[in-house]
């Protein structure tokens, strides 16, 4: 116990001899020290404040890791009360996708806008470029289709039986690139599609941008060009699949018609129709096939049987009509009100308001092989192809189609509109001869929602928007299409047009 007391008292006795000389000094100097000791306890104080947050960093960094979609996701550590949930039987919903998408009405941008999606990588595979490839619908595609396939993935392809006059066959496999992206293309964020879209739209959509791909068929129709098919995995019974086949010798199941990448006004022309509320055409979507046109995105059109009720060789359904003929019956009124007209009147089977519907979608498209072939109503350029337009009330009418158990309404099909034709060029002669003209496609021009419309409509589209250069490409796009409503309301005004209910 003293020795302890005696270290105590050794320790203490420096510390008093330096307290007793610190009360000795002047105040000038007793005020300096006391500074510095201040200065240098703060220093110590925050040195150790920030080794210890340190630590703490490290562990919110791990936390979270980059994934290939560009995004930063928690921790599956972090994840565990949803899986509590999960096997608790709580609710749980699960989004189709993870983010949430913003658009803008802005007209005119400078850079594109920024749109905030779910980033996901290309699967795309880089093959050598090849001419044949890009030469869509000639005689020989097929052998080019056979020959990439058994060049990317022979040991996977075999050869269908099924081998006629009218088509042949070619199974595919798909390679696994193409089964691993399970992302539909179709993006739908809230809990149903826009009201302008049925719900066999949507599944339509889905199959044509989805399904797997199970054999590509080529169709002859005799002197009209081939059409390339494909058909895809449905969950189609077996039953009503056996019926499907005695109906349709060319598909099986659920079938999509391959168009070239040009043509992708198709995709465009199936949504202003649905957004107009004509609902007049096939459910189109765009679609890459690694295996055709080197991957580029093409249009895919629903493939409709009943299109051709007298087999494939008899080709369309169509109405033969011409220009007399067909102004002729727009001053009858044919089949309005029910009303079945005289047997020599020269009506045809289509329903009246049915050439108003036509001549609206056709002029905001500025589509002229329907009742325009000879390009009479405009300049035409150097590369359409225009017959001659000489005698104009005995020139054909083309294009005009009608399902086989309908006649009354027609079809829009072969929807090639043209962007590019200026408002001083438009074919006003479509719209030769009619005075009325759809209340719901009218109201839709006129209520300065068409933009906002058809971007929530083709956004849709994932392969179609990005094909098309995004937000950017498809304002430009729809400026066309404004405008061209603008002239169409004018004319509308000027010639005592009608918008009226047209019920059908």
């Amino acid at each position: 116990m003293g020795k302890s007391r005696f270290h105590w008292l050794l320790f203490l006795f420096p510390f008093l001899r330096l307290t007793s000389s610190f009360r000795r000094c002047p105040l000038s100097n007793r005020s300096l020290i006391i500074g510095s000791a201040c200065v240098v306890y703060l220093l110590v104080v925050v040195s150790q404040v920030g080794y210890s947050q340190q630590p703490h960093r490290r562990i919110d960094k791990d936390k979270y890791r980059h994934t290939t979609r560009g995004l930063y996701n928690l921790d599956i550590s972090d994840a565990l009360p949803d899986l509590v949930d999960l096997q608790t039987g709580a609710n749980f919903v699960d989004p189709t996708r993870s983010n949430v998408v913003y658009i803008t009405l802005k007209t005119k941008r400078l850079k594109p806008a920024h749109i905030r999606a779910t980033i996901r990588p290309k699967l795309r595979r880089k093959v050598r470029r090849n001419k044949e490839a890009d030469s869509a619908f000639t005689h020989n595609k097929l052998g080019t289709l056979e020959r990439q396939i058994m060049r990317n993935v022979a040991p996977k392809t075999s050869w269908g039986g099924k081998r006629d006059v009218y088509y042949k066959s070619l199974d595919i496999i798909q390679t696994d690139e193409e089964a691993d992206s399970h992302i539909s293309s179709i993006r739908i964020y809230s809990q149903k599609a826009p009201p302008w879209f049925s719900q066999q739209d949507v599944e339509a959509m889905r199959f044509l941008a989805d399904a797997k791909v199970l054999r590509i068929k080529e169709v002859s129709r005799g002197d009209s060009a081939s059409l390339l098919i494909f058909e895809g995995e449905t969950s189609v019974s077996v039953s009503n699949q056996k019926l499907t086949q005695q109906r349709d010798n060319v598909c099986g199941g659920q079938c999509g018609v391959i168009s070239s990448p040009v043509d992708t006004t198709e995709v465009f022309a199936f949504h202003l129709d649905r957004v107009l509320g004509l609902n007049r055409t096939l459910p189109a979507v765009s679609r890459k096939f690694s295996f055709l046109h080197d991957g580029q995105p093409c249009p895919v059109v629903s493939w409709d049987a009943s299109l051709y009720p007298e087999g494939l060789a008899a080709g369309w359904s169509t109405v033969r009509l011409t220009w007399g003929e067909y102004q002729s019956s727009l001053k009858q009124r044919c089949w309005h009100k029910n009303i079945s007209p005289k047997p020599d009147s020269g009506c045809s089977t289509v329903h009246h308001y049915e050439w108003s519907k036509l001549a609206l979608f056709d002029f905001l498209l500025q589509i002229h092989n329907r009742l325009d072939q000879s390009c009479c109503g405009f300049r035409p350029r150097q590369e359409d192809v225009c017959a001659e337009c000489e005698d104009q009330n005995h020139i054909q009418l083309t294009n005009i189609i009608h399902r086989g158990h309908d006649p009354r309404h027609l079809v829009f099909t072969n929807n090639k509109g043209f962007f590019d034709r200026n408002e001083d060029n438009l074919d006003f002669r479509l719209l030769q001869g009619i005075k009325e003209l759809p209340e719901q496609a009218v109201s839709v021009l006129t209520s300065r929602r068409l933009r906002e419309k058809l971007l929530q409509s083709l956004f849709l589209d994932q392969t179609y928007w990005e094909s098309q250069g995004g937000r950017q490409g498809i304002d430009k796009l729809i400026d066309v299409i404004e405008r061209r409503a603008k002239v169409l309301l004018t004319y509308i005004n000027a010639h005592g047009i009608k918008a009226i209910t047209m019920k059908t």
